[in-house]
């Protein structure tokens, strides 16, 4: 009976129309809740792309060192100096690894590890000047390719 009066009326299609409606409805929620999330990526990726390496490497509470610019005398090329930069995260890892104690200045303590940096440079890459390998007797060799 209650069927029959809702077709009667038509209410069974107000219902099914009202249904169809809520379905759309959460669908467009929902497609508008992806949009927004899209958006807010894109925000992001905007400011991190305006963002210095230093500034998005302090942002992901990273450590972070650079080179802003390297400094050579024009007189006297084997003289100059880098100039750095880093973030309190970078200067924190060298006190953890033994550049530094509390109190210590920033510089002082990333001088520390630039100056051993350096020093390892020069004594992996052969820096140091002519290294004395020994001597070859060029009278045996002689001999022996005889």
């Amino acid at each position: 009976m209650k069927k029959f009066i809702e077709r009667l009326f038509g209410i069974d299609k107000i219902r099914a129309e009202a249904e169809r409606s809520i379905v759309i409805a959460a669908e467009a929620a929902e497609a508008a809740k992806t949009a927004s999330a899209a958006a807010e990526r894109a925000a992001e990726a905007e400011a991190q792309a305006k963002l210095s390496p230093k500034e998005r490497a302090t942002r992901k509470k990273e450590p972070w060192i650079g080179v802003l610019e390297t400094h050579v005398n024009k007189d006297n090329v084997r003289n100059g100096f880098f100039e750095l930069d880093w973030n309190d995260l970078f200067v924190l890892k060298l006190k953890q690894e033994g550049y530094g104690e509390d109190g210590d200045k920033d510089e002082e303590i990333v001088d520390r590890w630039f100056r051993e940096l350096c020093a390892n440079v020069v004594v992996d890459g052969d820096f140091g000047g002519p290294v004395n390998t020994g001597l070859i007797d060029i009278k045996t060799v002689k001999k022996d390719n005889l």
